[in-house]
């Protein structure tokens, strides 16, 4: 656990707790307007948070050699979650402009 200085730590463990916040709201704001999609903005959250958590274990464990696997999980989970969270913004997006158009 000394692989990261106490400030490091900080950041890397309130960003995964803001992004389970943030997962939190989007989720309640799919319960309110669920014909628009949020829902699937907050199931697209879920890799990248993942891949957060996989780089906070690694760093637990002092970026142990055996444990190596993990920095790729996290490199194929961010590339999961920046393609999900992209598609899902696109298809609110795209509810939106369906909106608009009479």
């Amino acid at each position: 656990m000394h692989a990261l200085s106490i400030p490091t730590w900080i950041v890397h463990i309130s960003s995964v707790l803001e992004w389970m916040a943030a997962i939190w709201f989007v989720q309640q704001l799919h319960r309110r307007r669920p014909q628009e999609g949020w829902g699937w903005l907050a199931w697209a959250m879920l890799p990248a948070l993942v891949s957060a958590m996989c780089a906070c274990t690694w760093h637990y464990f002092d970026n142990a050699a055996d444990l190596a696997w993990l920095v790729d999980l996290q490199a194929i989970l961010t590339f999961v979650g920046n393609c999900t969270l992209c598609l899902a913004a696109a298809g609110l997006w795209w509810r939106g402009r369906q909106r608009l158009v009479p």
